[in-house]
């Protein structure tokens, strides 16, 4: 598992040290010990965990045209990785304690009414259900795991679960090895039934007969292959399943129609998060009517996933003025990096501190305008200043040292743990190079967790 001189695939045994392979002329160097069995794994290990031909086979079974597998491999080279990522059991721990944390302080009704001050219309609307795959994303910094955001309708869940199907273990040490912190066989169970909870929550005792996964072209979205994934899902389970632009909707008779079908419910991939776009007028109309169940929702994005929210679960002098335990504030800031608003009067200071700092929109996803201080211009900053933006103290991510066209790449991590309804369903990672996740890296992309059961 550990490679240092040829021939490659000759195992070295881990003790107190590690062995650093260096490729330039060959020669393996001593690391010091202290550091984890993870950190290690993440250094050292240069195994190869994805099996090629079981990722086709499990792909076929779910697609028999092989048009899914031909969409990913040639068309989307660098979705998968080609590896795992090694995390500490401590650390899938101290992840979990933050995520309880922000779940206990989401739910009171102080919270709800400071964050939903400043959301859109649509938000006030309270449809009673959770809605479905927050996507709580860290980085794992110096002192253990920093929550740097939160998503809802994070993507990636089911073809996570294809990839991790088709993990092999190489080594006796992978076989030691657990794939995060649930039993992958139910995994897609445990989804549909999670769109089963969302709807009975509505319409209990009423058969679910269609779903519509909604987004503008989904055929061009980048993780257009996981939709196709999830309509077999649904159809394997008898609910009738397209996937639909959601331009193409329409309200007819109370009912909301994709061509001839009326939809029960729908699987949200939009990421115009309070459906303000005139295009999703049908979509919202048929929402705050209850026409049809939408998943996730604006309330949602509202209460979660705004970056403004980050700036209340790291102000301890706010969370005290709402009871919050000691305890839970305690987790809070030590496991949330301490956020801001970009306010013109504090200016001067943000700019002076800004090589310590990551700027990201207040209704940003998948890092777009979102920028690290260091890297800021004069004209940059301006565009900051008259946006809506917070400001958040800057944790540089961990990475995984892998082989790739020969040559040993340092590449970047961050850590997704997908929830439902303060549940985590599955942990996984993303590897990438540059300033944020890419899926443009050689070598990177998905990767799934292994947790060393001894650290």
């Amino acid at each position: 598992m550990f490679y240092g001189e040829a021939p490659r695939h000759a195992p070295v045994l881990l003790s107190d040290c590690i062995i650093k392979a260096d490729y330039v002329n060959n020669s393996p160097s001593i690391i010091a010990a202290g550091k984890s069995r993870a950190e290690i794994l993440n250094y050292a290990c240069q195994c190869i965990s994805v099996d090629p031909l079981a990722l086709r086979r499990e792909l076929a079974t779910l697609m028999p045209d092989e048009a899914l597998y031909r969409s990913i491999t040639v068309d989307r080279p660098h979705l998968f990785s080609s590896s795992a990522v090694f995390v500490s059991l401590a650390h899938t721990h101290r992840m979990a304690e933050v995520i309880a944390a922000v779940e206990s302080v989401c739910a009171l009704p102080a919270y709800r009414e400071h964050v939903l001050a400043w959301a859109p219309a649509s938000a006030a609307f309270d449809p009673g259900t959770p809605g479905v795959f927050l996507g709580y994303d860290f980085h794992l910094g110096p002192e253990g795991p920093q929550l740097i955001e939160i998503n809802t309708n994070a993507g990636g869940a089911l073809l996570n679960t294809v990839l991790a199907r088709t993990q092999r273990a190489c080594c006796k040490e992978m076989e030691d090895m657990v794939v995060g912190p649930v039993d992958l066989e139910a995994m897609e169970q445990a989804f549909f039934q999670m769109f089963m909870q969302e709807w009975n929550t509505l319409h209990a005792g009423r058969p679910l007969r269609a779903i519509a996964i909604v987004d503008d072209a989904p055929r061009e979205q980048y993780l257009y292959p996981e939709f196709l994934l999830f309509q077999q899902l649904f159809r394997r389970q008898g609910v009738e399943c397209v996937v639909a632009d959601a331009r193409e909707l329409r309200l007819c008779n109370g009912a909301l129609r994709y061509r001839d079908l009326n939809i029960d419910l729908v699987y949200n991939r939009l990421t115009d998060f309070a459906l303000s776009d005139p295009a999703h007028a049908a979509l919202l109309e048929a929402y705050l009517h209850h026409q049809v169940v939408l998943t996730p929702h604006p309330r949602a994005h509202a209460l979660y996933a705004d970056k403004r929210n980050l700036v209340a679960l790291t102000d301890a002098d706010l969370l005290g003025t709402w009871r919050v335990p000691a305890t839970v504030i305690a987790t809070l800031l030590a496991g949330i990096p301490r956020t801001r608003r970009v306010e013109p009067a504090h200016a001067d200071a943000l700019w002076a501190e800004r090589k310590q700092l990551f700027f990201k929109p207040a209704a940003g996803y998948a890092s777009k305008a979102a920028y690290r201080g260091d890297k800021l211009t004069q004209k940059v900053w301006k565009d900051i200043l008259q946006g809506v933006y917070v400001a958040q103290a800057l944790v540089a991510p961990s990475q995984r040292r892998l082989r790739v066209a020969e040559a040993a790449v340092d590449l970047k991590l961050d850590l997704r743990n997908y929830v439902y309804a303060g549940r985590i369903q599955l942990l996984t990672s993303r590897l990438y190079q540059g300033q944020t996740t890419n899926f443009r890296t050689p070598g990177g992309g998905f990767a799934p967790v292994f947790c060393p059961k001894a650290d």
